[in-house]
């Protein structure tokens, strides 16, 4: 008994493909009952000096993934705690100064091209 050899046992590789890392300036999430569809997007403009007209070239990448809805439940779940310890350490997170003051430009800019009138309205 003590000359028994044990059974060779089976190898198992793994090849892992670890994927490009991925900057997103912006995402939109899509859904059907069945799954849902993460789309995170990075648009980048591009100036080509051989380009002889004025036109401006924008490059689009983005990494779709599909996720089933309990799994995104889960992602929520674990989102949310990251953010909460992530603010306990750093501070909470803010609309940067330069994003609000675009915003508000944007929203000075409409009212000034709004049209009024004083002319009375019969539509409510």
């Amino acid at each position: 008994m003590a000359d028994e050899q044990p059974e060779p046992m089976n190898k198992l590789n793994f090849n892992i493909n670890d994927g490009d890392s991925f900057y997103s300036n912006e995402m939109s999430i899509t859904f059907v009952p069945t799954q849902f569809a993460f789309d995170f997007k990075n648009i980048s403009p591009r100036v080509d000096i051989r380009n002889q007209d004025e036109s401006k070239t924008f490059v689009l990448k983005h990494n779709v993934v599909l996720i089933d809805p309990y799994q995104v439940k889960l992602f929520a779940q674990v989102l949310n705690d990251a953010l909460a310890r992530y603010e306990k350490e750093y501070g909470a997170i803010e609309i940067p100064g330069s994003i609000k003051k675009a915003e508000l430009e944007m929203k000075m800019a409409q009212k000034k091209n709004s049209t009024t009138h004083d002319v009375p309205s019969y539509f409510g």
